[in-house]
């Protein structure tokens, strides 16, 4: 039994299907050369095949890993990217002001005499017995005959004088739109804007009565029209919504309409020429809410003007009624280059320039107008609701119903904090500039806003009584004159120097506690960078 169990197990091990096959292992040729190379050969191909398999494999992993490498990379430099675009934004946003500010910290101005009494405001003494002192003497070295062309509606604005009573001439309340408050103005030597128009005789100190009942007068006035046109476009844009429910088609494309203007405005550059497309896009849009393509009512334009007109020959819409969607279009559009002003030009000025170009060029075009005549009214009672300054309004700061009337804007249970409310007036002032200080010589146009409202905006705030100088008036007045200060002088030549003397040295020299006021001291800077860079010494 165990001598037969070597046999049988043999027998088992070799009884299988794959005796063939080892059947070659045991041929008498297995071990020849020849033999032994094929075997070799194929072990060989073998080898580089799965060698060749591994190498793919593992270049295919190593490219996918470098793919997201590369990718991960990418990623982080795009953040990384747009952090350090958002940090320059921010830094470019406060940059103009730390350069002012710095400037504001080096410079030492040497102390002023005493001034003179300054006129008594409560009504128990004349304004008019204010003495002629250095401004009025600086001003007529200047030259006896600056005068800037104006009309003589605008002189009696900026003079409020009147014939002569007893062969004196004597003050009397300037219109609402220069002194709201019902303030008397007097033939003022202290400014450029007074003076060339009415030479300075031996002032006759009104009597009593005549300034007593100023405060009763001014309850009297009418209100402000540019208020009341504020109020009308509030009204239309409440009907728009209402005939939106009505009007599918308008709804569907009033929205898209208000949007789209607001970003080609949004997308105007400082490179000249670079805003054709936005430009036309704004015009396309005008002209769409204009011919009818969208329905809207006809309304009457004659709440949205100051004036009332009458149909003119050659004017291309003499109807007494224009497309709704029409003036609401110019409405938005009006209030999108309002919060433009507000919210890029104070830290950027520059930017103003192309708004204004786009300004001007809508309200002058004849396709735009009504009855020949523009209807910048609607932007221009805008500026008076956020900028009250620009039309003769003043106060004091140290009060609510003096902020008010200076424009400020409530935050929360308070006001908004001074540097924001300084860069708001800021933008807007040189806005306002950017729109009033455009040369229309070569257009066949005529200009919506011509240079002459912008002197009269310039002389409302420095026609301010000493004591009642505020610090937003001086933010307003540097951000009228800078940038633009040259374009003043190509259209008022030697009167526009005088201006700028009485804005820059005189207009902050008889400011009240100017030591301790930056906006004060920073019309002296702008003075004093006038004369650095182009050689203009005031």
């Amino acid at each position: 039994m165990t001598q037969s169990s070597p046999l049988t197990r043999r027998s088992r091990q070799w009884s299988s299907p794959l005796r063939s096959r080892m059947s070659e292992f045991l041929a008498d040729n297995r071990h020849t050369e020849l033999s032994y190379q094929d075997a070799l050969a194929a072990a060989q191909a073998e080898h580089e095949r799965v060698r060749h398999d591994a190498i793919r494999v593992f270049n295919d992993h190593e490219v996918r890993e470098e793919c997201r490498r590369l990718q991960e990379r990418e990623d982080a430099v795009k953040r990384e990217q747009k952090r350090e675009e958002e940090r320059i934004r921010n830094e470019e946003r406060v940059r103009a002001e730390e350069e002012r500010l710095r400037a504001l910290k080096h410079k030492t101005v040497p102390k002023l005499p005493p001034e003179p009494p300054a006129p008594q405001l409560n009504g128990s003494g004349p304004l008019n017995s204010v003495p002629a002192s250095g401004p009025s003497q600086s001003l007529e070295a200047v030259g006896p005959g600056l005068k800037p062309p104006s009309s003589a509606s605008l002189q009696q604005l900026l003079n409020g004088s009147v014939p002569s009573v007893n062969g004196a001439k004597t003050a009397q309340p300037v219109p609402t739109q220069s002194l709201p408050f019902g303030q008397n103005a007097s033939p003022s030597k202290l400014s450029p804007f007074a003076s060339p128009f009415q030479p300075s005789p031996a002032a006759t100190p009104p009597t009593a009565p005549r300034n007593a009942p100023a405060t009763s007068t001014s309850s009297a006035l009418p209100p402000d029209q540019y208020v009341v046109i504020h109020q009308n476009l509030k009204k239309l844009r409440a009907s728009l919504a209402e005939q939106a429910k009505s009007l599918p088609p308008l709804k569907a494309r009033m929205g898209d309409m208000r949007r789209e203007l607001r970003k080609s405005l949004g997308q105007m550059v400082t490179e000249k020429g670079a805003n054709k497309k936005q430009t036309q896009a704004i015009q396309a849009l005008l002209i769409e809410s204009l011919n009818g393509s969208v329905p809207s009512a006809l309304a009457d334009p004659s709440p949205y003007v100051t004036d009332q007109r009458e149909p003119m020959d050659g004017a291309v819409y003499n109807e007494p009624q224009m497309p709704s969607l029409f003036l609401y279009m110019m409405n938005i559009f009006a209030k999108a280059v309002i919060n433009q002003f507000i919210n890029e030009c104070g830290a950027q000025p520059k930017a103003a320039d192309p708004l204004g170009v786009i300004a001007a060029q809508i309200f002058s075009n004849p396709k735009y107008q009504w009855r020949g005549k523009t209807l910048i009214d609607i932007l221009m009672a805008k500026f008076r609701v956020v900028c009250p300054v620009l039309f003769g309004y003043r106060g004091s700061e140290k009060t609510d119903a003096g902020r008010t009337r200076l424009g400020w804007v409530r935050s929360g249970a308070g006001w908004m904090a001074e540097h924001d409310h300084s860069g708001r007036m800021s933008g807007l002032a040189v806005g306002y500039a950017a729109i009033s200080l455009r040369d229309f010589s070569k257009s066949a146009n005529t200009n919506p806003w011509p240079p002459s409202k912008y002197w009269t905006s310039l002389a409302r705030i420095l026609n301010t009584p000493p004591a009642e100088i505020s610090d937003t008036q001086c933010v307003v007045v540097r951000g009228m004159i800078e940038l633009y200060e040259e374009r003043f002088i190509q259209f008022y030549g030697s009167a526009a120097i005088a201006a700028l003397r009485s804005a820059l040295i005189d207009f902050p020299s008889k400011a009240p506690d100017k030591e301790e006021r930056p906006a004060v001291k920073a019309l002296e800077v702008v003075a004093s960078i006038l004369q650095k860079e182009i050689g203009l010494k005031l």
